[in-house]
Order: structure tokens, then C-alpha cells, then sequence
């Protein structure tokens, strides 16, 4: 029977102000406030009452301090998706709520969401503050680039970053007092002179009213104080890592692979190629086409070193929400949307960096798709088989990735020529291969 809930295990619905505990046995649903004081009331209240099993739905952020407590002290939390316990329609109270989530949990049909080690969610929080940082400060960018239009100055659309080492001088140069077009053109890098020293000259004259000038200096100290606030952030980081890495021998490297360059917000942190490297036993994610070092950063803030949490790479895919969903009930077939998780984020974007890539074969495997199904599609396609592969790298070890790679771009250079031949066929044509140039 599962009408009942079973001795040791509990639940707790959380909220903002209370907590609701519901135990098994003849213990009646209690509720505590969610003060540091009243958390400890209510570990003690699960510990009378013989619970060794707790799950709690994850609600926000507020089953975090709840969550740390009761695994410091002892007990086996369980933190489940509360889309994956909805109760009877009709019978939504939170005191039935917690009733319901207990009587599931201690006859096992909830699902635990994946929690990483505490150094990993230190790695996460860090990283994620750092990019709500940056995405502020490019807030601010958009700010500066709104004051120079007011006043007519068109930089921002001459060179391509205003917020780059030139748009950063030339602003400054604005805000010290200066001028004169031609002194605020030398400013800029010389390649962009050599290019575009006319237009930059032209864009350089505008109408200066105090108040607009105002607003471009609050802008600058704005944006500034978010590069700070991230490189801040990226000290946090760097301590961090090396703390993981204590005691651990730095992992070798191929001198024949260059590491990656970062082209935008790279972190300034040292080495952080390497402390990925020993951190993750020499399984460089940064092979793979796509990745830079500081995607492999956030992916390891996101699911840690060890991906045996999920026993197969489609338990991976569809974890990610990377996966196409099924829903079906006899000969119907719904389409449903999936939400988007930060992991599936980060496997898109590294899509894009291939998109234009003319030497790998996923960024070709991509484009056809694209023609086919539009972008979306072919971005979470793509997305899709990049995580399947970092899932083996992190597994199996780099060899077996490469020679997956190696064989996958034969499969499609084979499929490639076939089509090719066909069509030419069709046409009343035959192909032949270019003959090289002695030399």
C-alpha cells in the first residue's frame, strides 16, 4: 500500500516564511519559521522522530540553507523537481503538499535532482555572479553608447567595440575635456586609422551638452566598477581552484597543442588551462571543437568532474535538456517545449563558434541543417552531439573522443562524395578528382 507514509522518512514544502514538515508514523504535519533559530527546531524535530530520509521540493533558493543544514547533520536529503509530484487537482495546500511528497518519497518514486560537492557550487556561484557582472556592465556600454548618439558622436559605429582599448581612450579623452577630432582620432589603434582615419575623424564631432556628458561619465564609472566586481570574482576563482588542486600533481600537457585563445571577458586568472587540467585529471574538455578554457570552467561549475550520476551519455543529453521529449498515449504524438537549462546554454554557445568554421566537421554538419530545419534546430542538434562528446571525454578519456571525431568526419566526407557523385550523375556529369600541381 502507498496510502501511508512509511517509518523514517519525511518531507518539507518550503517557503519563504514557513516550512512544513509532514513525518512518518502517527507524527502530526508541524510548521517552523524559516530563521536560522527555527531550522535548528526543526532538524531536531526530524532527529525525535527517528527520520533518517528527507526530501524537499526545490523551491527558488530556499531549500539551500534547509538543504546544508540537514546534510551536516546526518541526514540524506533528496531535492526533487516538485513538476514531478503534482498532487490530486483540488487538494493544494501546503500541509497536503508536504503530506503527499512524503508518503512518494518513502516508497521511492521521486526523483532526486543532481546536487554537485560543495566546491563545486562554490565554482558555480563564482562564475555565475561573475557573468551577471558582466552582463551589467554591457548595460553600461549600451548606456555610453546612447550618450555619445545624444551628442551626435557616431564612434560606436565606426569601430566595432566601444568599450575596446580605443573606445575606452577616446571616451576618456572626452570626459578629461578634450575636443578636437583629429587628437581624439590618434587615439585609436593604428590598424583602425590605416582603415578608417577619415571616418573616425567625421564621428568624432558632436554637440557636447553637460548633461549628456554627465551621463557618458556615469556610464564609464558603471561599467568599470562591473570589470572590477569580475575581477574580483576571478580571484575568488583562481583561490578556489588551486585549493581543489592541493596536493595533486599538475597534469601534463601535449606541447603540441596550443591552448585556445579567449576573445572576449577572458578571466584573469593564471594558468586557468592548467588548474582545469589537474583538477579534472588531464581530461582537456578544451579539445573538443567549441570550447575555450573558460567554457570547460563552467561546465565543471555546473556537473563537476565525475558524470557517473548519469549511467549513459542520453542520460546526459536529455539532463541538459538537449534531448528531443516524449510524450506519446496511443497513435498521438505531442510536441511539448522544453525549458532551458544553464548546461544546454553553455553547449549552445559553443555551437555558434563553429558556425562559420570551415575545417570542422560539425560546423558543416551544422550549416546543413540549418539550411534544412532553420537555426534553432541545428544549434541544439549540434548542441546535442557536443554533449555527447564532452560525456565521453569526461568518462572515457580523450583517445576514445578523438578517434570518434576522426571517424565521424570520414563517415561525412564519405556521404559527402556520395552525394556528389549522385548528383553529378543526374546531370549527365562525372566526377574526377583534381590532379595536384607538380612541383
Amino acid at each position: 500500500m502507498i496510502d501511508k507514509i512509511l517509518p523514517g522518512y519525511a518531507a518539507i514544502d518550503i517557503g519563504q516564511e514557513k516550512i512544513f514538515i509532514a513525518c512518518g508514523g502517527d507524527c502530526q504535519v508541524r510548521s517552523f519559521c524559516t530563521f536560522s533559530g527555527d531550522l535548528q527546531l526543526a532538524a531536531a524535530h526530524l532527529k525525535q522522530h527517528g527520520v533518517s530520509k528527507v526530501a524537499m521540493e526545490a523551491t527558488g533558493v530556499y531549500w539551500i540553507p534547509i538543504h546544508d543544514l540537514l546534510q551536516s547533520q546526518g541526514l540524506e536529503v533528496t531535492v526533487f523537481n516538485g513538476a514531478h509530484a503534482r498532487n490530486m487537482p483540488g487538494r493544494k495546500s501546503d500541509v497536503l503538499d508536504c503530506q503527499w511528497h512524503a508518503m512518494l518519497h518513502s516508497h521511492g518514486l521521486l526523483t532526486p535532482c543532481f546536487i554537485p560537492t560543495d566546491e563545486i557550487r562554490q565554482l558555480r556561484c563564482f562564475y555565475r555572479l561573475r557573468d551577471d557582472h558582466l552582463a551589467i556592465g554591457a548595460s553600461h556600454i549600451q548606456h555610453m553608447q546612447r550618450a555619445l548618439d545624444l551628442m551626435n558622436v557616431r564612434l560606436h559605429t565606426v569601430i566595432s567595440q566601444i568599450h575596446g582599448v580605443s573606445g575606452l581612450r577616446v571616451i576618456k579623452a572626452l570626459l578629461a575635456g578634450q575636443r578636437d577630432p583629429v587628437a581624439l582620432s590618434e587615439l585609436c589603434d593604428m590598424m583602425i586609422l590605416k582603415h578608417k582615419r577619415q571616418e573616425v575623424i567625421k564621428s568624432l564631432e558632436g554637440d557636447w551638452r553637460e548633461h549628456h556628458l554627465f551621463a557618458l561619465r556615469q556610464a564609464l564609472e558603471g561599467y568599470e566598477f562591473c570589470l572590477g566586481q569580475a575581477a574580483a570574482c576571478d580571484k575568488e576563482i583562481e583561490a578556489l581552484l588551486k585549493r581543489i588542486n592541493q596536493g595533486k600533481p599538475p597534469a601534463s600537457r601535449d606541447p603540441k597543442v596550443k591552448v585556445k585563445p579567449i576573445r572576449h571577458n577572458a578571466p584573469e586568472i593564471s594558468d586557468l588551462h592548467g588548474l582545469l587540467l589537474t583538477m579534472t585529471d588531464g581530461r582537456d574538455a578544451t579539445r573538443l571543437p567549441g570550447f575555450t578554457a573558460l567554457g570547460f570552467m563552467k561546465l565543471l561549475g555546473e556537473t563537476g568532474t565525475d558524470l557517473s550520476r548519469w549511467p549513459t551519455f542520453k542520460h546526459f543529453t536529455s539532463w541538459a535538456r538537449l534531448a528531443p521529449g516524449s510524450n506519446q498515449s496511443g497513435k498521438k504524438r505531442k510536441r511539448t517545449r522544453r525549458g532551458k537549462t544553464v548546461v544546454g546554454q553553455i553547449f549552445r554557445e559553443a555551437v555558434l563558434s563553429l558556425a562559420r568554421s570551415k575545417y570542422v566537421a560539425l560546423g558543416a554538419v551544422y550549416r546543413r541543417i540549418k539550411a534544412r530545419r532553420g537555426p534553432a534546430v541545428a544549434v541544439t542538434a549540434i548542441a546535442r552531439k557536443l554533449a555527447e562528446l564532452y560525456y565521453k571525454l569526461m568518462t572515457k578519456g580523450l583517445d576514445y573522443v578523438e578517434q570518434g571525431i576522426e571517424t565521424y568526419e570520414t563517415q561525412y566526407k564519405e556521404q559527402t562524395l556520395r552525394y556528389l557523385k549522385k548528383t553529378a550523375e543526374k546531370l549527365g556529369f562525372s566526377l574526377t578528382p583534381a590532379t595536384q600541381n607538380p612541383e
